[in-house]
């Protein structure tokens, strides 16, 4: 095939290097030369005065094609006998093509053969100086057979000058030499890989691999945390290659004491901050892994943590819990901390919105008992996912972008929640017994968090959830809502999401967000509603606003009627007085009241009554009769039916009440 060009005007518009070298008519051969080379194949190129003739050897470059496609099949089959019956005789017909000089140099030495792979890669060179694969297989020979560093750095470096952007060739020398065992060498060449292409999961493995071998644990994470973020598919060897590592490494750092000195720091700052001490405690019983206890909704003069030893990593935890206390302290600098209030009112709109939910578990067999316990875990659980769920997405964005020594401990652990969260929402017998939209709602949240894993550290469990299409798409526009806020938030917007994520899901009509200063203000504490109590115990001055609300209203809700309010409310006192004393001392007020009752205990307006172990205390006579009871319920209930005290029920629901911290 030939291709006739006059060399006028209209040429140089199309070639123009022609026009900018001066008019040198070799720059135009080159320029037409590269413009039609196919593949491996050059073709002619010749100028006659004012013609320029390029000729194209069609078949012969059908043929070598096809026998050079054939060469490369049979090498990736390690048939390389075969392939050198095709390759010779083309090098013979074409002795000028480098790249068939480069393959052959490859075969030789993957057969054995250094030294004639050697000149095969010279011939490669010579024929072509810029053939890069040709150089990097030079430097590997030199390194690897030779063990000749110093000369193969020379061919990798004359490759890198030739093409200084190909991130892949130069991760390809940085593995290279990794594998030879010269570590500080490979990772040289890595980091220039890694400058040039940030995106290549390869790279970041590599130098997780390096800095592991260093002995450097927390660089080696962070870049196997890189290289599962930059990999497209979750199936494909890297991949997983990386997360294994990652979790190993994250395992080996948790067992140092970094995250226990990290957590103190952090702690100290924040007793400084609130000017109150914060204690810290085991408890396996907590419902979540760690749980922070504020000083001012337990009347104390400390803050508390409780953590769950048997979780993992648990000083991340334990940090997590502080952070709360960090966002609320901020919000209350600016007056604006909110509580999240879910108290029995609120549940006894959930049990009734879930009536029929309920019916059909009694159809199905279940017991009051178990129906019970289970409508009470899902109203809890609900809510504290309905308040926490956004929190702790600025709480774990703050930790990962403030705490990177942490982050070892903060992937082991949420990998762990995540995963749990997973299972309670696709349980074949969760998703049979739950509520469609506590259901929903549930996973959609547990999604949001999903999200910001895969964000935070590459790990996507999303298509584990067996989520619907819409469900994926409510916990995107979430997610992107957090975004919005978190680019420039400020003290206390965190309650706005919560707030707007309760609407969203349809559950804002089982908790609200109240503001601190008006809640501590006006108290609806249980110490409050006692005081009230103790003032009109007959409810002849009934405050509207708030007796009512507390007490008649959600006693009534509950089938109370025939109940005697005051005693409830007196019983709970009563169960917070005796909860942290031993049987024996509550044995001994038992007995002294006993001594009282024996002249009688009048409920009579103004008529008060002490007892000599409670001491700084008056009591009124319901207050009395709660203690009574209570008191012979926790020390001697083989004798209480003997007291002829019939407050069982008050008692169940004062226990009730009691146990949910109202």
């Amino acid at each position: 095939m030939r291709i006739v060009h006059y060399i006028d005007d209209f040429l140089l518009e199309l070639f123009p290097k022609y026009l900018k070298s001066n008019k040198d008519i070799e720059i135009l051969k080159e320029e037409l030369t590269d413009y039609y080379t196919f593949g491996l194949y050059k073709p002619t190129v010749t100028v006659d005065n004012d013609w320029a003739i390029i000729d194209i050897d069609i078949p012969t470059i059908f043929e070598q094609e096809q026998n050079f496609s054939k060469v490369v099949s049979l090498c990736e089959k390690k048939k390389f006998t075969d392939a050198k019956k095709v390759l010779i005789p083309l090098i013979e017909k074409n002795p000028t093509n480098s790249e068939y000089h480069r393959i052959l140099g490859q075969i030789l030495s993957d057969e054995g053969d250094q030294e004639e792979a050697i000149n095969s890669l010279i011939d490669a060179l010579k024929w072509n100086p810029k053939n890069g694969y040709a150089l990097i297989m030079m430097g590997n020979i030199f390194a690897k057979f030779k063990d000749d560093i110093e000369t193969a750095l020379k061919y990798y470096n004359q490759a890198l000058k030739i093409k200084p952007d190909d991130h892949i060739a130069v991760n390809n020398i940085g593995a290279n030499l990794l594998q030879l065992g010269k570590i500080s060498e490979g990772i040289e060449y890595l980091k220039k890989a890694y400058l040039i292409n940030p995106n290549y999961p390869n790279t970041s493995y590599g130098l997780s691999f390096a800095y592991e071998n260093l002995g450097n644990k927390q660089i080696a994470f962070e870049y196997a945390i890189k290289s599962m973020k930059v990999s497209t598919n979750a199936l494909d060897g890297m991949y997983r290659s990386a997360y294994a590592s990652a979790l190993k490494l994250a395992e080996e750092i948790s067992k140092s004491k970094k995250g226990a000195e990290i957590f103190n720091e952090f702690r100290t700052h924040l007793e400084n901050k609130t000017g109150k001490q914060i204690k810290v405690i085991k408890d396996e019983t907590i419902p979540t892994a760690a749980k922070m206890e504020f000083a001012e909704n337990y009347s104390r003069d400390y803050h508390l943590i409780k953590y769950n030893p048997t979780y993992p990593a648990v000083e991340h935890l334990m940090m997590h819990e502080l952070v709360h206390l960090e966002l609320a302290t901020e919000a209350r600098e600016e007056n604006c901390n909110m509580l999240f209030i879910a108290g029995n009112e609120k549940k006894v709109r959930f049990i009734k919105d879930h009536e029929k939910d309920l019916n059909k578990l009694n159809k199905e067999g279940y017991s009051d008992t178990v129906i019970a316990n289970f409508i009470t875990s899902l109203y809890e659980g609900i809510n504290r996912q309905l308040f926490n769920a956004p929190v702790d997405l600025f709480i774990e964005d703050f930790l990962f972008v403030n705490y990177p020594e942490l982050q070892p401990y903060q992937f082991i652990s949420l990998n762990k929640l995540i995963n749990e969260g997973k299972t309670a929402v696709t349980d074949k017998l969760a998703e049979k017994l739950t509520p469609k939209d506590v259901l929903n709602a549930s996973k959609i949240l547990n999604l949001v968090n999903a999200i910001q894993f895969k964000d935070l550290f590459g790990i996507d469990l999303i298509k584990q959830f067996n989520a619907l299409p819409g469900e994926i798409k409510e916990a995107n526009r979430m997610w992107e809502e957090f975004l919005e806020y978190r680019k420039d938030r400020k003290p206390g917007e965190e309650y706005e999401i919560v707030k707007h994520w309760g609407e969203d899901l349809k559950m804002n009509e089982y908790f609200e967000l109240v503001d601190e200063d008006d809640y501590r203000n006006h108290p609806r504490t249980v110490e409050a509603v006692l005081q009230s109590i103790e003032d009109d115990p007959f409810g002849l001055e009934v405050d509207k606003n708030f007796k009512e609300k507390e007490m008649k209203k959600f006693l009534e809700t509950q089938n109370t009627i025939g109940t005697n309010q005051a005693i409830i409310w007196f019983m709970i006192d009563a169960l917070k007085y005796f909860e942290n004393l031993s049987t024996d001392k509550i044995k001994k007020i038992a007995f002294e009241i006993a001594m009282i009752g024996t002249q009688g205990i009048s409920p009579e307006p103004g008529k008060t009554y002490k007892v000599g172990s409670i001491p700084g205390k008056d009591f009124s006579g319901y207050h009395l009769l709660a203690y009574y009871y209570v008191s012979w319920k926790l020390a001697i209930p083989e004798m209480l039916e003997a007291l002829k005290l019939t407050y069982d029920a008050e008692y169940n629901l004062a226990e009730q009440m009691f146990k949910s911290n109202l």
